[in-house]
C-alpha cells in the first residue's frame, strides 16, 4: 500500500537523518523513480522534506519534525523488536512488512530512549542460522505469490485451492479449508481440513495457491497451539515408526534426542548413564541415529536393531583389518 510506504519513508528519514534516493529504494524495495514520486507526494502533503545536492547529498526532513504515532516505553518496544524474529516473517512472506513495522516501533519511542533500544537489540540474537556445532538451519524457499494468497484465505476464512507436491508424488490441485499457519525451525505449515479430515501442508511444497470466494468450513474459534500439539502427536505415533530403548552417555543425550521424534520415558541408571525410550521415523532412521553415537550409546532393544548395529560394526572392522 502506498500510504504505508510513505509512512515508512518518513520514518527512515527521521531515523537516519539523510538518505539518498537509491538507499531509500533499497530499504523500501521499490525503484528510485517510485521514491522520487513519493518525495513529491510528501512535499505536496506538507511534510517538510528537502533535497541536499552534492556527493553526500540526499533527502532529509526539517529538524524537529515528528510523525503522530503512539508512544511506547523502552521495555515494550524492546519486547516487540525481539519478538519480531525475521525467520517467521520470511516463511510467511512478511519480511518487508516486518521491516516497516520495526521502523515504526523505533520511531514511537521518546527521543532519549531511541538509541538505547536500538543498542539493546544489537545485544540479543534470536534463532541464529547455525548452532554451536555449525549445523546450519536452512529456511525453506516458498514461491513469492504463495504466502500472500494463503494468508488471505486463512484470515478471511475462505476456502483455498492449492497445487501441492507431496513427497514422491505428482503435484495435484486440491481445495482445502484453511485453519491457521505455523512456523517451526524455519519451516512453515498450513493447518487445514479437506473433506472434513485434518490435513497439514508444508508451505514450501505448495507450488501455487488461490483464495476462493466460498467460505471455509471451520470453527469460528481455534486454539492453534492445541491443534498443532494434537497433529504432532498423531504424526509421531503413526506410520512405520519404531520405539527403541537406549542407554546413552549424559554428554550425548541432546545428540540422541535431537534426532529422535519423541522421548517417551527417561531414567538414570546406577552408573550415571541415561536410559531413554525414544521413537524414530522408521528402522533405517533408528539405525542411523544410534550409529552416529558409536560407543556413547547402546541400543538395548529391539533385538533386530542390536543385531543390525553389530553386523555393521563387524563389517567395518573386517574392512579395516586388512592392510591397503
Amino acid at each position: 500500500m502506498r500510504a504505508d510506504r510513505l509512512v515508512s519513508l518518513v520514518l527512515l528519514l527521521r531515523q537516519h537523518g539523510r538518505l539518498s534516493a537509491p538507499a531509500l529504494a533499497r530499504e523500501l524495495e521499490v525503484s528510485t523513480r517510485t521514491v522520487l514520486r513519493d518525495i513529491e507526494a510528501l512535499s505536496a502533503a506538507g511534510v517538510p522534506v528537502y533535497a541536499e545536492r552534492g556527493r553526500h547529498g540526499g533527502f532529509a526532513l526539517l529538524p524537529g519534525f515528528r510523525t503522530e504515532l503512539t508512544g511506547l516505553n523502552h521495555d515494550e518496544a524492546l519486547a516487540l523488536l525481539v519478538a519480531g524474529s525475521r525467520r517467521g516473517a520470511q516463511v510467511f512472506g512478511l519480511g518487508s512488512a516486518l521491516a516497516s513495522a520495526m521502523r515504526k516501533v523505533v520511531d514511537a519511542l521518546p527521543e532519549g530512549q531511541r538509541a538505547g533500544a536500538a543498542g539493546a537489540v544489537r545485544r540479543l540474537l534470536i534463532d541464529p542460522d547455525i548452532d554451536l556445532l555449525s549445523r546450519r538451519l536452512v529456511a525453506e524457499e516458498v514461491p513469492d505469490a504463495v504466502p500472500a494468497e494463503v494468508r488471505r484465505a486463512v484470515f478471511a476464512g475462505h476456502k483455498l485451492r492449492i497445487r501441492y507436491a507431496a513427497v514422491n508424488r505428482t503435484p495435484k490441485w486440491r481445495t482445502v479449508d484453511p485453519i491457521g499457519l505455523v512456523t517451526v525451525r524455519g519451516q512453515g505449515y498450513l493447518l487445514a481440513a479437506r473433506s472434513g479430515a485434518d490435513r497439514t501442508y508444508r508451505l514450501s511444497r505448495i507450488l501455487a495457491a488461490e483464495a476462493l470466494a466460498e467460505p471455509a468450513q471451520r470453527p469460528d474459534q481455534v486454539d492453534l497451539d492445541r491443534v498443532w500439539q494434537e497433529r504432532s502427536t498423531r504424526f509421531r505415533t503413526g506410520g512405520d515408526q519404531v520405539t527403541v530403548l537406549v542407554r546413552v552417555d549424559p554428554a550425548r543425550r541432546e545428540d540422541l534426542v535431537g534426532t529422535a521424534l519423541a522421548v517417551l520415558a527417561e531414567e538414570t541408571d546406577a552408573d550415571g548413564r541415561l536410559r531413554l525410550e525414544v521413537t524414530f521415523q522408521d528402522p533405517r532412521h533408528a539405525e542411523w541415529a544410534l550409529w552416529q553415537l558409536a560407543t556413547n550409546a547402546e541400543a538395548l532393544s529391539p533385538q533386530w536393531l542390536r543385531d543390525s548395529l553389530r553386523d555393521r560394526a563387524a563389517a567395518i572392522a573386517a574392512y579395516y583389518g586388512v592392510s591397503p
